[in-house]
């Protein structure tokens, strides 16, 4: 892939070179270009980054679900009188939601990080190509 980003940069260069555009600074603009692809790469990476957490998260939260349903459904021993089996019920269903809740903020979380990440390096590289851009064209010429 570098190569072939390589490739279109010197193809690039070359043609603005043989147009002789006048008033800009071909090497800048061209630097330029290259940051461009680099912060590209990047934020690729800082979301697939996110991703793979997320994928982690997912596998710790489905682990740690299996371990405590097996622990309840051991431990539930549905004799005795109803009240008893529907309060056991009821604190079986209320650990689960709070449990769900918990892992659902805790994914939500990763995935805000992770996008937060890739948006600010984007951002970022935004901000400078427009400062470099200005830098490009003399107005003189």
């Amino acid at each position: 892939m570098a190569d072939q980003t390589s490739s279109f940069f010197d193809m690039f260069n070359k043609l603005a070179q043989d147009l002789k555009v006048p008033g800009v600074d071909l090497e800048r603009l061209m630097e330029g270009h290259r940051k461009n692809m680099d912060a590209m790469v990047r934020a690729a990476q800082a979301t697939s980054s996110g991703v793979g957490a997320v994928a982690s998260k997912q596998a710790e939260i489905a682990q740690a679900a299996f371990t405590e349903v097996t622990a309840l459904v051991h431990d539930f021993k549905p004799t005795g009188n109803p009240q008893e089996v529907i309060a056991k019920q009821t604190e079986f269903a209320r650990k689960a939601f709070e449990a769900a809740m918990q892992h659902t903020r805790d994914i939500a979380d990763l995935i805000q990080k992770s996008g937060a990440e890739a948006t600010k390096i984007v951002q970022d590289r935004l901000r400078e190509s427009l400062e470099e851009i200005r830098g490009t064209v003399d107005p003189k010429k």
